[in-house]
């Protein structure tokens, strides 16, 4: 019983990196129905920025975070801006081949300028390298940073999208982009504004990432980026709420593979469910089906 709630809280640890770059994923695509693939690298950015905040400007965790989000934010404006806004009514097809084709950019580009070697975060210091235990259960301080900055930024994305004007106007494009746009929302700073807080929710999880496993690399983004795809469409892609929960069921999942199965199999249960998914439930968890005219 006891190892079963250690994998609980690895699982909680890890799910909470999920969801927030599940939550990038659900909005964009609930906005304009955009799977972006570059999401990912922006993890991966997200976590380099982090690293060199840290090593080279010797700033604690919580200020490297909000630069990591900042700058962050500012890429995914830029991208959306260029790589996106052109192919505003281009087939579907053609945007997602962009998407990879950003992805792929920003990953060996990333390479070109700080080579293709891992690099291993500082070290913490102070009460981030204390542990606490309740009998043989082992919560580590990095693991309740994580999940207390993942709470914040949810309830902080929470209160954007149900509370202010411009969450009312992402609420309104996700609903009908021809009819916001007749009520003088403007459609493009909208959609912006939703690559931009997507990407900051990356940023942050980029740097948690690398303050909880002290390892990152170029190629990172990949495969966490498609798990957390993975989590969106299980929690129903375009439902904030669903990510959320998206990303907690991934993460514990991987997490009790690994503790009680084999570790080489836990990336092949993660897309076995998303096959499952599509099977049995394609609008995900908390999604609704609905008929798409052709």
């Amino acid at each position: 019983m006891e190892q079963f709630l250690q994998q609980i809280v690895n699982g909680v640890s890890l799910g909470s990196i999920y969801a927030l770059i599940a939550l990038g994923y659900t909005m964009v695509y609930g906005i304009i129905k955009l799977i972006n693939f570059a999401h990912g690298d922006i993890y991966m950015l997200g976590a380099y920025i982090g690293y060199f905040c840290m090593t080279y400007f010797h700033l604690g965790v919580i200020p490297s975070l909000l630069i990591a989000m900042a700058i962050c934010t500012l890429l995914g404006v830029i991208i959306e801006r260029i790589a996106y806004k052109p192919l505003r009514n281009a087939t579907r097809i053609a945007v997602l081949i962009t998407a990879i084709g950003v992805s792929l950019f920003l990953e060996y580009g990333t390479m070109f300028f700080v080579k293709a070697n891992v690099r291993s975060y500082p070290p913490l210091k102070g009460i981030l390298t204390h542990s606490f235990k309740l009998g043989s259960i082992v919560v580590t301080a990095q693991q309740i940073l994580i999940v207390c900055i993942t709470i914040i930024l949810m309830a902080f994305l929470q209160f954007i999208v149900k509370r202010t004007r411009i969450g009312k106007a992402m609420r309104a494009v996700s609903l009908d982009r021809d009819a916001a746009e007749l009520m003088g929302i403007n459609v493009d700073n909208t959609i912006s504004f939703t690559f931009a807080l997507g990407s900051a929710l990356a940023g942050a999880a980029g740097i948690l990432v690398g303050i909880y496993y002290n390892s990152i690399n170029p190629l990172m983004g990949i495969l966490p980026g498609l798990k957390a795809f993975v989590a969106a469409v299980f929690g129903g892609i375009g439902i904030i709420p669903g990510a959320m929960i998206g990303g907690y069921f991934i993460g514990t999942v991987e997490v009790m593979v690994a503790g009680y199965g084999n570790s080489m199999f836990k990336d092949a249960v993660v897309f076995a469910i998303l096959i499952l998914i599509l099977i049995v439930k394609p609008s995900g968890l908390l999604g609704k089906e609905t008929k798409e005219k052709v």
